[in-house]
C-alpha cells in the first residue's frame, strides 16, 4: 500500500521574498536554446527501443 502524501512546507522570510520575486520576472528561454533541447530529445526518443 502507498505511502500518503505530505504537505509541501510553507516558506518564509527570505526564500520566500526569492521565489516570489522568482515568480513575478520569468525570463523566457531563448528560441535556440529550446530548438537544441528539442532536437537532443529527438535523438534519444529515435535511439530508444523498448519492446513492448
Amino acid at each position: 500500500m502507498a505511502r500518503p502524501i505530505k504537505d509541501t512546507p510553507i516558506i518564509w522570510g527570505e526564500d520566500a521574498r526569492r521565489f516570489t520575486e522568482a515568480m513575478e520576472n520569468i525570463v523566457p528561454m531563448p528560441e535556440e536554446e529550446r530548438e537544441a533541447i528539442k532536437k537532443a530529445y529527438e535523438w534519444f526518443k529515435s535511439r530508444a527501443k523498448f519492446p513492448l
